[in-house]
């Protein structure tokens, strides 16, 4: 195989394949003759009120039981040590782990059909959005039996919603709390403070100031961070006898909460139990450095790596003047010029994970199959709900490209066209060049038009257009 260097003077997209590469993991057949019929405003408002999923979609999710599990169902069936359970033998102890995996597998698989194969791109793209700015890891713990949960009751419902009940919602789910130690958090002094719970436990109060709200430079100090931790004592879940008959998943412990007056960010906070992590997050969530910090993702991941500061100063103060409702931020980002200057057009450099979704959507969705996309994730060092650190994966071209994984996309490309799913059916070069429009160079399109029709869809799967969105 002919293979193209990564650099070469892109192709401009026009507006269509532009708009269709940012809101969605890529056109899959029928998407750009679609937009060309309702129009590019007409598609923004379709993907930002996303309809039902087509009964096809619904028929296939209803295979996986546990999605329509809460977090402590999750646990009464799938967990190691279930409540009430009592000693177990080594067999018993084996055949629960591997049970225990069954949610995480089902919950991944899930993740990758609805990207795959559902029409509302945009949510698909806001979850995996939100999902990594609120990033849990399935390899600590029980935050693998819940990270599918943490998805569907804590990220899906809010993801063009309410940033603060967003914030609220990932705050309080099991897969947080475990997570970044919070469930721990405990005041020294208090009545409940023994065992593992006899002290504060600053990671979560920290991650959700510097990553989930203000940013890094969002103003606040270490006595802020001290002040969040203490607000946030005795939140948690049910434990012991408690997880046998509780149907919420969230549990505050008043006997460990801190009652003390505090002050946030130059604010009195009287002690009053839960309500005052309610009103944490009420000041972090309409603080104008969480705006500046939200605004700026948004227009990163949808603009450029560097983006505009003019457009993320508008959007912070649509982000502001709505109360932080992510709907109407996405469509003043949308309506901007700057999202439509052909300067950043097809300058987006795809993460792995955006990479593979867009080749099997290119491909035709159905036949495509989740575990090996999701065998080829962990090749590229970026394996589904297993990102180790709070920030999550990073979506700038710094972290993603280099010479050894070019070769490696290169490779998997050529693979994938030769034939994919369980019947290894070939990818069809010229349906795909119907499906992927207008988006090669001068030069690339040269290459393709110049080589064997075997090896034209390995060619336009491995361009470097392909690699960019």
């Amino acid at each position: 195989m002919t293979t193209m260097a990564l650099q070469p003077a892109l192709a401009v997209p026009t507006e269509v394949t532009h708009v269709i590469n940012r809101l969605s993991f890529g056109p899959s057949p029928g998407d750009l003759q679609h937009i060309q019929a309702v129009g590019i405003d007409g598609y923004i408002q379709e993907q930002l009120s996303p309809e039902q999923y087509p009964p096809e979609l619904q028929r296939q999710l209803r295979q996986y039981p546990t999605l329509s599990l809460t977090s402590m169902q999750l646990e009464r069936q799938y967990g190691v040590r279930r409540p009430g359970s009592g000693k177990l033998n080594p067999q018993e102890l084996k055949q629960r782990r591997r049970r225990s995996r069954i949610p995480l597998h089902e919950a991944s698989e899930v993740r990758l059909i609805r990207a795959i194969s559902s029409p509302n791109q945009l949510e698909e793209v806001m979850v995996n959005f939100w999902f990594n700015h609120f990033n849990v890891s399935a390899q600590k713990g029980r935050t693998g039996l819940w990270v599918g949960s943490y998805e569907q009751e804590a990220i899906r419902p809010y993801v063009f919603g309410s940033f603060r009940d967003l914030l609220g919602a990932t705050a309080k789910h099991p897969a947080m709390l475990f997570y970044l130690d919070n469930w721990q958090n405990t005041a020294p002094n208090s009545a409940g403070a023994r065992g593992r719970f006899k002290g504060l436990n600053e990671n979560y109060a920290r991650e959700l100031l510097e990553l989930h709200t203000m940013g890094v430079k969002g103003g606040y100090s270490q006595a802020d961070v001290v002040s969040a931790a203490k607000i946030l004592t005795g939140w948690g879940f049910p434990r012991g006898r408690q997880r046998l008959r509780a149907q919420q998943v969230f549990y505050f412990d008043a006997r460990r909460h801190d009652n003390s007056r505090k002050t946030f960010l130059g604010r009195p906070i009287r002690g009053q139990g839960l309500a005052e992590g309610e009103e944490l997050l009420n000041i972090l969530a309409t603080h104008p450095a969480t705006a500046q910090h939200i605004s700026y993702k948004l227009a990163q991941y949808f603009v450029a790596d560097t983006p505009p500061q003019a457009l993320v100063d508008r959007l912070a103060q649509r982000f502001l003047a709505t109360d932080g409702n992510i709907q109407a931020v996405l469509a003043t980002l949308f309506e901007s010029p700057e999202f439509r200057d052909p300067q950043y057009c097809g300058q987006k450099f795809k993460t792995p994970y955006e990479y593979l979704l867009s080749m099997a959507r290119a491909a035709g969705r159905p036949s495509v199959q989740p575990r090996l996309v999701m065998g080829a994730l962990r090749q590229f060092s970026m394996p589904l709900y297993a990102c180790s650190t709070p920030q999550g994966y990073a979506n700038t071209e710094s972290a993603w490209l280099n010479p050894d994984a070019t070769l490696r996309r290169i490779s998997l490309a050529t693979a994938f066209a030769r034939g994919y799913g369980r019947q290894r059916i070939p990818v069809q070069s010229n349906q795909l060049e119907q499906t992927l429009g207008d988006r090669f160079s001068a030069q690339t399109q040269a290459v393709i038009n110049s080589s064997p029709q075997r090896l034209r869809a390995a060619l336009m799967l491995g361009s470097p257009e392909m690699m960019y969105r």
